[in-house]
């Protein structure tokens, strides 16, 4: 006679075990259970922590409020800028642009193929996807000050120091963010390219290219209005641009010539974004205009 089927039982969570479910009994006689709320748990720890927080860091609010009116006389200053001053701002911004463009630029070339080597859809080989993919973790994880002194240190003060710094931060995000959304495309016409002979190279080029290249140039303008404004700090280690003009007004207390060098960086900032939007609504224009009202792409 075969020994009757007895189905496992469900492990109960320790949470469970400390805090007994609730016995509910409802109309027809029958009970159910109901878990006790994990909530007062997770608002204790929480608790617990900010407390920790507070008393490892010395943060008072009592200081923040008696001093707050030092902060509004600062802003006041920084919102009244310097117009006189903006002539010595024009030659460490172009410095800093050109440090933005040309680090961007270099960062996200190298960007690609270390991408291509860190998707598993293309390459299915694990371990290149994983040494890949931790080498770009390692860059993520220095931070981009740390990237530019190193540099500074090794190449002298200047420009050269900022713009490589900048082309190391946007490899590392660039490449993560490619990488993934390499992982999501569709990969029939990659593989029907391969199947009629052509290398990874050229089903890549033909077939991959066209879906990912409004994430990639999406990427890159990004990176590159982050790159402008971290490349404004960058100054402060002797990488060149904006940052070092920004340290002097910030040590001489001359707030009004500093608001007049962040007004400068925030026109920057607002016209790469214009522009951004500008490429991104050409794009969407184009592709609606390709596809007829019946859905078939027009040639």
């Amino acid at each position: 006679m075969s020994e009757e089927y007895k189905a496992p039982k469900a492990k109960v969570k320790l949470f469970d075990r400390i805090f007994k479910p609730q016995v509910i009994t409802i109309a027809n006689g029958h009970t159910t259970v109901r878990p006790r709320s994990r909530m007062p748990l997770i608002l204790i720890v929480l608790f617990i922590v900010l407390f920790w927080a507070f008393k490892m860091t010395g943060f008072s609010f009592a200081t923040v409020f008696s001093r707050i009116n030092e902060l509004f006389v600062i802003l006041g200053k920084i919102f009244h800028p310097k117009w006189s001053f903006f002539g010595k701002v024009i030659s460490p911004l172009i410095d800093t642009i050109k440090m933005s463009v040309l680090g961007t630029v270099i960062g996200c070339a190298a960007a690609l193929p270390f991408a291509v080597l860190a998707s598993s859809n293309i390459i299915h080989n694990r371990v290149v996807v994983s040494v890949i993919r931790f080498i770009l973790a390692l860059v993520r994880t220095v931070p981009t000050l740390i990237i530019a002194l190193v540099c500074a240190l090794i190449f002298s003060l200047g420009t050269f120091a900022g713009t490589l710094a900048i082309a190391i931060f946007t490899f590392g995000v660039v490449a993560k963010m490619l990488y993934e959304s390499i992982e999501t495309i569709d990969m029939g016409p990659f593989e029907a390219m391969e199947a009629l002979g052509a290398n990874k190279f050229q089903a890549f080029w033909s077939a991959c290219i066209p879906q990912i290249l409004p994430v990639y140039l999406s990427h890159s303008l990004y990176c590159f209005e982050m790159n402008v404004r971290a490349s404004a700090i960058l100054g402060y280690v002797g990488a060149g641009g904006l940052g070092i003009t920004i340290n002097e007004r910030i040590g001489w207390r001359d707030y009004n010539g500093l608001g007049m060098v962040l007004l400068a960086l925030f026109v920057v900032v607002v016209a790469i974004e214009f522009f951004s939007c500008l490429l991104y609504t050409s794009d969407a224009a184009d592709e609606e205009d390709s596809v007829d009202l019946g859905g078939r792409r027009l040639l």
